[in-house]
């Protein structure tokens, strides 16, 4: 960290600025606090002159939206974002965004500090990031925010700080014509070939952070810049530094065709199969990094709200102790500067910003600025150790060359003649130490005599690119390779505009990765439609959804025994798991298993029979367990209690009572023919009948005959409501014959049955609603059904239309919930609200914010019916549900095996009291819900 300067803003929305935490190459990072409430926040404002181009500025917030989805975990969940107030000058306000404030290190200043890390250290930093990579993977997109400087080593875990280019870029300057140029920090072999990014790709540069985590340095250093282009296409990775146990997975994500890199879940899942919080549970730091952690801790808590009116003369340190400790400042382009990765900077020396007579010292030697914050001596520094980061320095003798007429400024001194620009002043014993990781040079560079963009470290000459589809540009006349960043939404056009807003984008190496090229690559131009933004972002909300709740317990089936196939709970003590083995019991107190049993397996569902025991429907049998043990109580086969009917999956239940359909053959026997004609064939027909059977009791209710489904000949059918005279039932399409199909003409029937006596009424189709239309009703004798793009409510027993709620384009409804006064809603285009009951009234419709298409998402409400639950494939979401509010959203990446497929089933949850078990294959967390 370093004291406030003079020109930087003090307050940010509800947070005042404390300090400097470092600078980035688009943003410069500031600590800051809430005084009302004590919160400490870290905020991200972006440059004043980059903030002014319109292409910037909404590729900022797009990734501010981005860390907002991505909350949670990882990610430090967003608290606010919006433009600066108070900031000195005339200058633009700029854009910012808050995030909550942990004490952490990035990489790279870990790496100087403590060396080469210890396999334990890569391997939780390594499955925290690809367990974020995974969720963004889910969503089809890239991520392009992986650099030392963006990933943090807090006391828990890694975190994740950028989400997209202009977080990890190397370098970033405004030029004219509201043009962007934008240089990454890294490249990867499709990059260079001019391809476009996908997922795979930020599992390259994951690899690329893996190996300088492990050994201080990155595979394709060796030899000159001129060849690094060269060297990332074709030649093989150095990892002999890596440990064993590390090399072959690190040497897959470094795979030079994107296709043969592991996913990011099967990255998460070899690393560290119980998770990366597993994994760093009860400390995970070395001894000199967790030191260095908990004094910038401290140090943060010490610091004191700026005195109004407060002063500073431009370019004072105020870092305690000396620069380049953890925390120091990071601005990029400056050689031998305070915090570059295992360089020791010197206050003062050409090049940095300790401008003499700025600071005075305190106690200790401790640097103060009286005019802003104080920092104080709140204990010892971490060693530094240089020594394995010296592979990241600039090869002696190699020079980068200036940019052409380039006026000295207070920020960039000239070297002296002959003196390599990139390496800073010798230290004690002689030993040179090492400047900043090598980058290519922005471009176009700067008309003489003005300030210097903000760019990377000092560079190697440009390397020679293979020419991309952006053909020549300018900056040294090299050729060009074609990064789009990922499309964003664009301005509509604005008639008073004369110019057109154009980005730039290039790649560099940044902390040490990779050598890029000199060259850019024009986007944003009418051409170009994967980066031309054509439309204004909308405004952030200042209501953010939260990170999810802690859960109460976690559970994880058995590697050994196949993924559970139904979960149920049984009288809010036992959540019931079936599967193709056996069944399970796990404690709905502990997330404990009590005991397993493999007379259960296949099992449809887990109901209560009474108060003692566990009903579970077999494929062959019922069976009464104990909930005790599992033990079998009773037990009743299909064959001797149903009269060899095969039984069908359950259609429903209510209280003690299920409902089911089941089916046999019978022979017909051919008519007697007639005189001289031959006897016909028998045949072999199936019968059907839908049933009734108290689980309580044992004993079947009624049997009513319906008509056979397709072969075999069960139909399958879903209660679509119970009322006090009658279940209304929907008959699954694709148990359908082919000649009820037909003569359905795409419309579904709905068919209701007594209560008592299971006689048929009658058979009804609700306007347009297909077969396969999402169903639902009341026991008030509403039906709710899915009418093309709408929900429509119809009377159940005349089907007269009684409202009609109008859906989104292209989507479809999923089976709403009805609840008290309310129907609540869900749409494939990943909207989930509530709608009045008596009138359609539409109360509330919010996103999931999961890129649709896609079904609609499965709902479900709390037991006290306050928050309502939308679960899909990619993330568990949490809604008020009478206001809409989003609560908390959750993703996880699931168990994967190592080296198997990436988890993609979908997320279920069940609710029980206050708590919401919510599965993904075989994880399960029991989080506490209102």
């Amino acid at each position: 960290m370093e004291a406030l300067r003079q020109d930087d803003p003090r307050r940010f929305g509800r947070f005042t600025a404390l300090a400097r935490f470092d600078e980035q190459a688009s943003a410069v990072r500031y600590v800051a606090r809430d005084t009302a409430s004590g919160e400490t926040a870290l905020v991200t404002a972006a440059r004043p002159e980059l903030a002014a181009v319109p292409v910037f500025s909404r590729r900022f917030r797009a990734e501010a939206r981005t860390a907002e989805r991505l909350a949670g975990g990882w990610v430090s969940p967003p608290l606010e974002t919006g433009k600066a107030a108070g900031t000195p000058g005339d200058g633009p306000e700029p854009l910012w965004t808050a995030a909550g404030y942990v004490p952490a290190l990035p990489l790279d200043e870990a790496v100087g500090i403590a060396g080469p890390l210890p396999e334990r250290v890569v391997r939780v930093l390594g499955a925290g990031i690809a367990e974020t990579l995974s969720r963004v993977h889910a969503t089809g997109a890239a991520l392009q925010g992986l650099a030392p400087g963006t990933v943090l080593l807090a006391a828990d875990g890694p975190r994740l700080t950028a989400f997209g280019p202009l977080g990890a870029a190397a370098s970033a300057e405004a030029g004219p014509e509201d043009r962007l140029s934008v240089r990454l920090g890294y490249l990867t072999p499709e990059q260079i070939a001019g391809e476009e990014v996908s997922a795979a790709s930020d599992l390259f540069v994951l690899g690329l952070l893996l190996a300088y985590a492990a050994t201080g340095a990155t595979p394709f250093t060796e030899g000159p810049a001129e060849g690094a282009s060269r060297r990332i296409a074709e030649d093989e990775p150095e990892l002999d530094g890596v440990p064993q146990e590390l090399r072959e997975l690190i040497a897959s994500c470094l795979a030079k065709d994107p296709a043969e890199r592991p996913s990011a879940g099967t990255v998460a899942a070899e690393l560290a199969l119980e998770g990366a919080a597993g994994l760093a549970r009860g400390g995970w730091l070395p001894e000199p990094l967790a030191a260095a952690v908990a004094d910038q801790e401290a140090r943060v808590r010490a610091l004191e709200v700026p005195a109004a009116g407060g002063a500073e003369t431009p370019g004072a340190d105020g870092v305690p102790g000396t620069a380049g400790a953890p925390g120091t400042d990071r601005t990029p382009g400056t050689a031998g500067t305070a915090g570059t990765p295992g360089t020791a900077g010197t206050a003062g020396a050409p090049g940095t910003d300790g401008a003499p007579g700025a600071e005075t010292a305190g106690p200790g030697g401790i640097k103060e600025d009286r005019g802003t914050t104080r920092f104080l001596n709140t204990g010892p520094r971490p060693p530094r150790n240089d020594t394995p980061t010296t592979q990241l320095a600039l090869p002696q003798g190699v020079a980068a060359p200036p940019p052409p007429a380039l006026a000295p400024t207070a920020q960039q001194a000239p070297a002296a003649p002959g003196t390599p620009a990139a390496h800073s002043a010798p230290a004690p014993g002689g030993a040179p130490q090492p400047g900043h990781p090598y980058a290519a040079p922005a471009a176009p560079y700067a008309a003489p005599g003005s300030v210097p963009p903000h760019s990377g470290p000092t560079p190697y000459p440009a390397a020679a690119l293979p020419t991309g589809a952006g053909g020549t540009g300018a900056g040294g006349g090299g050729p060009m390779v074609s990064l789009p960043l990922p499309p964003a939404p664009a301005p509509a056009p604005d008639p008073g505009a004369s110019r057109r807003t154009l980005l730039t984008i290039a790649a560099a190496a940044v902390g040490g990765l990779v050598v890029g090229g000199g060259a850019m690559a024009a986007l944003g131009s009418g051409e170009t439609a994967a980066a031309t933004d054509d439309k204004p972002a909308p405004k952030p909300r200042r209501t953010l959804p939260g990170q999810a709740p802690e859960p109460r317990w976690t559970y994880t089936h058995p590697a050994s025994e196949a993924p559970p196939l139904t979960a149920a709970v049984w009288q809010d003590e036992l959540l019931v798991l079936t599967g193709e083995s056996q069944a399970a019991a796990v404690d709905l107190r502990t997330g404990k298993r009590r005991w397993q049993r493999a007379d259960a397996a296949k099992g449809q569902a887990a109901l209560a029979a009474g108060t003692d025991l566990v009903f579970v429907a077999s494929p062959t049998e019922f069976l009464w367990l104990a909930p005790k043990d599992g033990k079998v109580v009773h037990r009743v086969r299909h064959t001797e209690a149903f009269d060899d009917l095969a039984v069908g999956p359950l259609a429903g239940s209510s209280g003690p009572v299920i409902w089911f359909t089941a089916s046999h053959t019978v022979t017909v026997k051919a008519p007697k023919p007639k005189r001289g004609k031959k006897k016909g064939k028998d045949k072999q027909v199936p019968e059907a009948f839908f049933l009734a059977y108290d689980i309580v009791r044992r004993k079947e209710l009624w049997r009513t005959p319906v008509p056979a489904g397709r072969a075999p000949g069960t139909p399958s059918y879903r209660v679509a409501a119970e009322r006090s005279a009658d279940i209304l039932v929907r008959q699954r399409s694709a148990s359908l014959t082919p000649a009820e199909a037909r003569a359905a003409k795409r419309k579904g029937s709905v068919r209701s049955f007594d209560q008592k006596t299971g006689k048929l009424l009658w058979t009804k189709q609700y306007g347009a609603a297909t077969p396969e239309a999402a169903t639902a009703g009341d026991e008030d004798g509403t039906l709710y059904a899915a009418v093309g793009t709408d929900l429509e409510a119809f009377e159940a027993d005349t089907a007269k239309p009684l409202w009609r709620v109008e859906g989104t384009e292209g989507s479809v409804y999923g089976t709403p919930l009805i609840a008290g006064p309310l129907v609540h809603t869900t749409e494939s285009s990943q909207s989930v609200g509530a709608v009045e009951r008596e009138s359609g009234r539409l109360v509330w419709r919010r996103s999931t914010e999961v890129p649709a298409p896609g079904n609609a998402p499965s709902i479900t409400l709390s037991s006290s019916e306050k928050t309502l639950i939308a679960a899909d494939a990619v993330q568990v979401t949490a809604f008020a549900a009478d206001s809409g509010e989003r609560q908390w959203k959750f993703q996880d990446i699931g168990a994967a095996e190592p080296k198997g497929a990436t988890v993609s089933a979908p997320y279920r949850v069940l609710t029980v009291g206050k708590t919401a078990i919510v599965q993904r294959e075989r994880s399960f967390y029991a989080f506490p819900v209102a």
